[in-house]
């Protein structure tokens, strides 16, 4: 391993809310493919629990799935939460993490370079917003 890996083992939780209830799970199977697809990431184990309805719901399911990963540097952890954005993320070892500054910077610059492209969607969605807004106002 060079200076910026050290394997490390973290457990994601997706969540997701759906119906028909069989395409959950379709759902997370996909997303488990996926995320073994990454480069430097290996999913070690999945958990996908039963679909159960959502609160006050009719025919409205909710599920989730542990997703046991193991990654290659700790900045791919920071791009698997901005991809596939787990409700929670719990590191499992090693009990300490240990990297250079230079793979300090690269996490975080692959966490400002995430939201900058967030941004700048959702500037895009505002200004389609306001011309959407202005053409019903005209048409009053």
């Amino acid at each position: 391993m060079s200076g910026n890996e050290q394997k490390i083992t973290a457990m994601l939780m997706i969540e997701v809310l759906g119906r028909p209830k069989e395409h959950l799970i379709e759902t997370l199977e996909d997303i488990k493919k996926k995320i073994d697809a990454e480069k430097g990431v290996k999913v070690t184990n999945i958990d996908i629990k039963e679909p159960t309805l959502a609160k006050d719901q009719k025919d409205l399911f909710t599920t989730f799935a542990e997703i046991e990963v193991e990654v290659n540097q700790p900045s791919l952890l920071a791009i698997l939460m901005f991809k596939y954005m787990p409700s929670h993320i719990e590191i499992v070892e090693p009990e300490n993490i240990k990297f250079s500054n230079n793979a300090f910077a690269d996490m975080l610059g692959e966490i400002s370079r995430r939201l900058h492209q967030y941004d700048e969607i959702l500037k895009v969605m505002q200004m389609e917003k306001k011309v959407l807004q202005n053409k019903l106002e005209e048409k009053k």
